[in-house]
Parts: structure tokens; C-alpha cells; sequence
């Protein structure tokens, strides 16, 4: 089974690189801000390259056979801020999150992801 990880390669991060980008270039231009200006590219320059480079995307194997994936927690918080969080279990290393915080999932949506990977790694599911 693979894990896909989206990387960091969102819409709003773009953006955030060609803000900084353009700012740099406009302090740049100016003779007191220059020091800023060369700074704001460097910055920029290697948020660009780790966009381009798709740095942190990727994905995991995990061989159900093995008998290495305990269980799938299922972590729900209702308060102030709402957290579903869908994580894998396994011997040895811990919980590994597998679902972003930033989703915001409802309900329905998450418990039927937790069934559906448990269904497919025959494994039980935790809820905490």
C-alpha cells in the first residue's frame, strides 16, 4: 500500500512566492533597502526551488503481511477547534499521522476513511 503525500506545492504557497518575489525585486531598486531587498531574494529564490523540486511529496510502503501496522487511530476532538485526525500504528515507531490537520474532514468523511484503510490492512481501528 502506498501513502501519497501532497507536498507543498498548494495554490497559496505560489502565491506567497510570487509576493515575496516581486516585494524583493521592489526593495531591490531602492538604495536603503537593498541589503532587505538581496535578502527577500535569497528567500525567494529557495522557496522556489523547493517548489519546483516538489521537496516533501513522496510516498511510503507499508507491507500489511509483515504484521508491522498495529492498528489505525482514529484521534476525534470536538472544542473550540474541531480535529479529526487519522493515524497508522505501527510496531516500533509510533503513530504516523496520515491525514493533514488542515483538511477539516466532517465526520462521515473520516470514519469512513479509517474503515475503509482498516478493511484493506485487516487491522482494528482505535478511537481516542
Amino acid at each position: 500500500m502506498d501513502i501519497i503525500y501532497n507536498g507543498i506545492s498548494k495554490i497559496s504557497n505560489f502565491l506567497r512566492d510570487f509576493i515575496l518575489l516581486f516585494g524583493s525585486l521592489e526593495f531591490v531598486l531602492g538604495i536603503m533597502m537593498s541589503f532587505n531587498g538581496n535578502t527577500g531574494l535569497f528567500i525567494s529564490s529557495y522557496l522556489w526551488c523547493i517548489n519546483s523540486w516538489n521537496i516533501r511529496s513522496g510516498y511510503d510502503w507499508f507491507y500489511a503481511n509483515e504484521g508491522n501496522i498495529q492498528s489505525i487511530k482514529l484521534e476525534l476532538k470536538d472544542s473550540i477547534y474541531t480535529r479529526r485526525v487519522l493515524y497508522l500504528e505501527i510496531r516500533g515507531q509510533g503513530a504516523i499521522p496520515l491525514t493533514c490537520t488542515d483538511e477539516n474532514l466532517n465526520p462521515r468523511e473520516t470514519e469512513q476513511k479509517a474503515v475503509e484503510l482498516a478493511y484493506f490492512l485487516r487491522v482494528p481501528i482505535k478511537v481516542f
